[in-house]
């Protein structure tokens, strides 16, 4: 190939519209017409056809072009031209090809596969048109979350994943040794981010959490990954606009820019653009006065399972808080309402379509008194929580936290069924390869 092309990404071709190129990529798909062939093309960015005419190359390209197999790795130079019919617009008229690698017999067929066989090809599967959309929406809800809260004061703070006990006081933990000590993977960064906050007023982490729980629901993955902000001198209310605004921000931030990724997705987009902030509230009161009136049997002081959320948010075209659920089936750390302690100071957000709790948060206890019985009733070692409780001692403020679970959040923005689409490796009851 000639030493002056330029070497440049499918994403980047509008720029070179009549020049001569070069692109590094993979052939994902490859058809002919007699004395013509088409090549489609990726490269991580996007995807562009790549056309041979055999009169206007040497018969090597045309040999090798004929040869390529799916997945084949290449060197393709050839000149950008623009190209209505085209899904992205462009077309390359392909001049040469350096072969990198003639792939064996790809595994992954252009047709309908079983989930589990795709599963088992997982680190192939993500090459697809659909795994990888869905992997750069992920990318840019991430993106989108963070620069919102870096733009609001937040600082980023990353919290231990070994910790010596739970976050919420469960049993539904990962136990491992820590030498000769006990420790967990955690299930969440929350109580570290509150240490953080009275250090640093607003902050945020954002890793992987890990539940033992043997759950099968396409809700659920054993590793997933939050986003937990932490607020000094922030109240129940305060928090939940905050919620609302980082939502908001995060969906027209996909719209704006993830139009291609959502249209392979095929989602209907009319249903995220009525996300727009100022989400309706109602009170776990009110929930199950609706899910009674709905002939849903609900008693009150359960908590929700999937169909009574999805039941909830039918009423609604926005996300939804559920405020001030009952204390008893609520986290220890959390607030009762000082005009009704029965209560929480609390909320979950449930997505519409069905999706589920995508955020849950709560103002924190702040009183030291209170915390030291939370502590008793909850069976918790007072010496294991001790730092936490010196949170309280030492100029303890009113503050307030939340969790977004990042897979959800992806599954429902982009309409997936199940949330094993939405992270690159998903770990699940049955599943730890690849």
């Amino acid at each position: 190939m000639e030493e002056f092309d330029v070497l440049t990404h499918i994403n980047k071709v509008a720029d070179h519209v009549g020049e001569s190129v070069r692109l590094g990529a993979w052939l994902y798909n490859k058809r002919s017409s007699g004395k013509i062939q088409f090549l489609q093309l990726r490269d991580g960015t996007g995807y562009i056809q790549g056309v041979l005419l055999k009169k206007q190359v040497s018969p090597e390209v045309w040999e090798q072009a004929t040869n390529l197999t799916q997945e084949s790795s290449l060197y393709v130079e050839g000149t950008i031209r623009a190209d209505d019919r085209a899904p992205s617009g462009f077309e390359m008229d392909v001049t040469g090809i350096e072969v990198i690698q003639q792939a064996d017999e790809y595994p992954i067929s252009l047709k309908e596969h079983g989930v589990e066989f795709l599963m088992d090809q997982r680190h192939l599967w993500i090459r697809s048109r659909r795994q990888a959309a869905i992997l750069r929406v992920r990318s840019e809800i991430i993106s989108a979350i963070q620069n919102w809260l870096n733009g609001e004061g937040f600082t980023l703070v990353d919290p231990p994943v070994l910790t010596p006990s739970s976050c919420e006081g469960t049993t539904n933990l990962f136990h491992t040794k820590y030498f000769d000590e006990d420790a967990y993977l955690t299930q969440s960064g929350q109580l570290y981010m509150e240490a953080a906050a009275m250090a640093l007023g607003r902050v945020y982490s954002f890793g992987p959490t890990f539940r033992a729980e043997k759950s099968k629901t396409r809700r659920h993955l054993i590793e997933f990954w939050m986003i937990e902000p932490e607020m000094a001198f922030v109240e129940h209310e305060e928090s939940l606009r905050i919620q609302e605004s980082m939502l908001a921000h995060v969906v027209r931030h996909v719209l704006d820019h993830c139009k291609s990724e959502l249209a392979i997705l095929e989602r209907d987009t009319s249903k995220l653009e009525k996300v727009t902030g100022s989400f309706p509230r109602i009170t776990y009161d009110e929930a199950v006065e609706l899910l009674n009136r709905e002939g849903m049997e609900f008693t009150w002081g359960e908590d929700f399972g999937a169909p009574h959320e999805t039941k909830i948010a039918e009423s609604f075209d926005q996300p939804v808080f559920i405020t001030h659920y009952p204390t008893e089936i609520k986290a220890f750390y959390m607030k009762p309402d000082p005009k009704r302690p029965e209560v929480a100071l609390c909320a979950d957000l449930i997505a519409p379509e069905g999706y589920g709790e995508i955020i849950g948060g709560s103002q924190r206890i702040d009183d030291p008194s209170l915390m030291s019985e939370r502590f008793d009733e909850h069976q918790l070692s007072q010496d294991d929580y001790a730092w936490y409780l010196d949170l309280r001692k030492y100029g303890t403020v009113p503050h307030s936290g939340f969790g977004l679970g990042l897979e959800r959040t992806v599954a429902w923005i982009c309409g997936l069924d199940h949330v094993r689409e939405t992270i690159p490796f998903p770990r699940m009851l049955n599943r730890l390869y690849p």
